[in-house]
């Protein structure tokens, strides 16, 4: 099958027009609920009229998957992520606290593929909202301390729940950003 019969099927594979309907339904048969009851296809469409993904230049979220996001944002955003990797949860009876960089590192390699990816994300995105050379300079270091680190099995991943690199990333970034003066 051709690109072209996914994108406009022919109405009829044979020379004959007798199959062909002027009704793309038709030709496709009932729409059936997952209850077994027919749906009409005006009805489908009313309901699904507010779904519609438009992804023009009008749309505020044309071309970002995030949308258009302030640098406030951002940053809750980095925030967010960090905590969640670093510090949501607290091991019970303790006040050890750990992420779900800790978790996922337990995945042998591919755990920490993973994580030290993410890491790098948020290092990028402290980069994007302006963080000089010296700052994401330190934020790889800690990236990579993690990482390398965090290979070794069971005692890496220790080391991942001690050693926190994204939090210690956005206390790096949270610091510079508040010696910047405010536009």
């Amino acid at each position: 099958m051709s690109d072209d019969d996914i994108l406009a099927p022919r109405r009829s594979r044979s020379g004959s027009g007798a199959r062909a309907t002027s009704s793309s339904t038709a030709a496709r048969g009932p729409i059936i609920d997952q209850d077994g009851r027919e749906i009409r296809p005006e009805t489908l469409e009313q309901g699904f009229r507010e779904f519609r993904f438009e992804f023009g230049k009008d749309n505020p979220f044309a071309g970002s998957p995030f949308g258009n996001l302030t640098r406030e944002q951002r940053i809750a955003r980095i925030e967010a992520i960090a905590k969640l990797l670093d510090v949501a949860f607290v091991l019970p009876g303790t006040n050890i606290r750990y992420g779900i960089d800790g978790l996922i590192g337990l995945i042998p390699v591919v755990g920490d593929i993973i994580t030290t990816a993410i890491s790098l994300w948020l290092v990028r995105e402290a980069r994007a909202l302006g963080a000089p050379w010296y700052i994401t300079a330190r934020m790889l270091g800690n990236v990579a301390l993690d990482g390398v680190v965090g290979i070794v099995p069971f005692a890496g991943d220790a080391f991942d729940v001690m050693f926190r690199a994204n939090m210690r990333n956005v206390r790096l970034l949270r610091r510079w950003l508040d010696k910047q003066p405010r536009i």
